[in-house]
């Protein structure tokens, strides 16, 4: 299975979205299509039979144009020139200035007089007609196209009221020519233009608001620099970001952004990764440490080998991500689509039978047509489409801007119904960055040889106990000895043979393992109970050492737990340590509920009881090491992941450390729903009410409405969802 995004031109309403969506579902070999109107773009999952370019012409066969698979520079959209909009708001002017001029008590133009010179008045305005209706062909054409596919829109509607208005206008007028001027007042030529008028100037609203969402997607596609300094045999040349390789040496002066994803290999500096982290502070990095693209080299000089460029960058990453994010669809858009696919069909039948009903109370087929425009035009389920879609992209976007990293626009739906917070203890609720505290040393070993030869084991694991042996070795200039045969033994230790002697490093469970008494059982307590980790090593069975490891509890964590209690979620923390450590942890958080002493697998057994017991779990752990619970979890957030971001299995990401964000999450969550929910209230309020007047249901209180008003009202509705959702943004 393959999956790509391509960009969508000619989509204009949720009926285009949705009618482009169910077009490419049925077709032999898409497996799934998601179409997101506000960012124009299909998200296309498929069977690798099929090529772009069969995509693509699924795409053009449903009436829209593809502009070809996203790519972050190509995300800078050019903005639609609006210069033909405003050549016709005189010609508009014009139009309503000749047929209702006499209407409301103004100077009728010249030989236009509608009761004195009907003829001239019928046929200028059937020719200023003419070019509003090439002004709208590309309604026409989508309206068509849709109504063939079964899948009929906004532009379905909007087409079937002005050909229908237009062709009794021209029956009108060839009436009138023949001698029958009483057909003057079925002439409906300046609906017909009005109604295109402000079809059109509702789309360049909608292009111009829904580009304000995406201000921050695009935000992110701009942080990476054109060109870079690259490192040369004769000095240092400037190129652009396209001819850097892998490899190359690339240079960063102060106040200069790095090009390319890479590692230091000279200099050190502070650098501002806001835009990646949301953390303000700048870190500082040397000689082997990681730098982003993007971020801003703040005072010092360095060089740094390119390692991951182009598409394989962390902001790369970040942007597919977030544009894929895009692409997916909530439980309450799902249902909106569902609406809407359903509301169009009802819309029409309301028409004709509203068409009907007229014809039969004895009125005129002109009162009856205008009725019927009326009704078609108004009821356009353009907010109704744009309800979830604009604030999830305003949401996913800014959260992004902020380190945090949602995958699934789902996410945000869900978690609102968390209601227990699960934590992983090592690296996440603390730094992960331990110390040796306590070496009790019943070898014949000098304390330092003992240690080499535990982190000479360690400097193979990527648990964060390791790095405090290799921490301690680099400080004391420790060589590390050649270990063969090395096995990670899962939620035990580490196995591996220095000298042809087996070594075992690991917890008490290795005394199981080897089948052997422990006579340092007290001891371990002792330390356990002053918060250490334990960590044995056992050489040929026999026990030569027993270390106490100390980790730190991160600065937020408390206040972190305490705020999630005050949003009434059970917190839970759940570690592989020993339960001495875990509860003195524990009680400094104020966590009452402590699972401790269990291996990866059974984390997720813990993850699954809780889901079997109804409830929905967010764990929160340091990303690739807990990637089973993660996964099975409700909701997955890893801490940390900010450089490895195509390898994490969580649904959400804290693009750096800070705890507090999951606090931001839930706000964020729930912000996100509630702007959801009233764009969907104001959307269906919009058509419950401008319906029944459309209709004439009102008409016995002197409240009615004509089609082109219905077309300024259908534009302020979108108008109203599309403010509405920016409100996320100031948030």
């Amino acid at each position: 299975m393959k999956k790509v995004i391509l960009e969508i031109d000619g989509m204009s309403c949720s009926g285009c979205a949705s009618g482009l969506e169910k077009y490419l579902n049925k077709q032999d070999g898409v497996i799934n299509a998601s179409v997101n109107l506000v960012m124009s773009q299909a998200l296309i999952e498929y069977d690798e039979k099929l090529k772009i370019s069969d995509l693509e012409r699924f795409v053009k066969e449903a009436g829209f144009k593809s502009l070809g698979e996203f790519k972050e520079k190509k995300n800078e959209e050019k903005e639609k020139s609006f210069k033909s909009l405003f050549i016709f708001i005189p010609l508009a002017i014009l139009v309503l200035y000749i047929a209702m001029s006499s209407m409301i008590g103004l100077p009728s133009l010249p030989y236009l007089d509608m009761h004195k010179n009907t003829l001239n008045y019928g046929i200028t305005l059937f020719v200023l007609t003419i070019p509003f209706l090439i002004y709208g062909f590309d309604i026409f054409k989508s309206g068509v196209k849709n109504a063939f596919h079964k899948t009929p829109n906004m532009d379905t509607l909007v087409s079937l009221g002005v050909i229908a208005s237009l062709s009794l206008s021209i029956y009108s007028l060839i009436m009138i020519i023949k001698g029958h001027h009483e057909y003057m007042n079925s002439l409906y030529f300046e609906s017909v233009a009005i109604i295109i008028f402000f079809v059109k100037l509702g789309r360049m609203i909608d292009t111009k608001s829904k580009g304000k969402t995406k201000e921050a997607i695009k935000e992110l596609v701009q942080i990476t620099p054109n060109d870079a300094l690259k490192k040369t045999k004769d000095g240092e040349i400037k190129v652009t970001i396209d001819e850097i390789k892998k490899g190359d040496i690339l240079i960063a002066k102060p106040g200069m952004k790095i090009a390319v994803d890479g590692v230091i290999t000279k200099g050190e500096s502070h650098f501002d990764e806001a835009f990646i982290t949301g953390e303000a502070i700048p870190s500082h990095k040397e000689i082997g440490k990681e730098v982003v693209a993007g971020s801003i080299n703040i005072d010092g000089y360095i060089e740094y080998e390119a390692r991951r460029i182009g598409r394989d960058s962390t902001i790369s990453e970040i942007v597919h991500l977030v544009v894929e994010a895009t692409n997916t669809k909530t439980k309450l858009g799902r249902m909106a689509d569902k609406i809407s696919s359903y509301f169009v069909p009802g819309i029409i039948l309301i028409a004709i039978i509203t068409f009907i009903v007229y014809l039969i109370l004895g009125s005129s087929v002109g009162t009856a047509l205008t009725s019927l425009v009326t009704v078609l035009v108004v009821a356009c389920p353009c907010a109704l489409g744009l309800a979830t879609p604009l604030a999830i992209v305003v949401s996913l976007g800014s959260s992004a801007q902020n380190g945090i990293l949602i995958k699934n626009s789902e996410i945000l739906e869900t978690v609102g119904k968390v209601d227990t917070v699960v934590f992983d203890k090592t690296g996440t609720l603390t730094y992960g960055n331990l110390k040796i505290s306590n070496v009790n040393n019943f070898s014949t070993l000098n304390d330092n040889d003992l240690i080499k030869l535990i982190g000479s084991i360690e400097a193979n694991s990527t648990h964060p106990i390791a790095l405090a042996f290799l921490n301690y070795m680099k400080e004391n200039n420790l060589e590390k000895l050649k270990v063969e045969n090395f096995k990670n033994l899962d939620g035990i230790g580490l196995e591996g043979e220095v000298d042809g002697k087996k070594i075992l490093v690991g917890n008490n469970k290795i005394f199981k393992k080897l089948k052997i008494g422990n006579k340092y059982e007290d001891l371990e307590y002792e330390l356990a109970s002053q918060g250490n980790s334990i960590v044995y090593i056992i050489v040929e069975k026999e026990i030569y050492g027993l270390i106490g490891v100390k980790d730190i509890l991160r600065k937020e964590s408390d206040k972190v737990v305490l705020e999630l209690k005050k949003l009434g979620k059970d917190v839970i923390m759940l570690t592989g340590d020993n339960r001495e450590t875990a509860k003195i942890i524990a009680k400094n958080l104020n966590i009452e509920k402590v699972i401790a002493g269990v291996l990866p697998s059974e984390k997720t057994k813990v993850i699954k009881e809780l889901l079997d017991d109804n409830h929905k779990v967010m764990m929160v752990g340091d990303g690739i090491n807990d990637a089973p619970s993660l996964k099975t979890s409700t909701v997955g957030v890893s801490i940390g992941g900010g450089t490895d971001i195509a390898a994490n299995s969580s649904d959400v990401i804290l693009l750096n450390d800070d705890l507090r964000k999951i606090i931001k999450l839930f706000e964020i969550s729930n912000k996100t729903i509630r702007i959801i929910r009233e764009n969907l209230f104001w959307a269906f309020f919009y058509n419950v009410c401008m319906i029944p007047v459309a209709v004439g249901v009102l008409k016995v209180f002197d409240i009615s409405m004509n089609p082109m008003f219905a077309a300024i009202a259908m534009t302020i509705s979108s108008i109203t969802v599309l403010l509405n959702s920016l409100r996320l943004k100031n948030k």
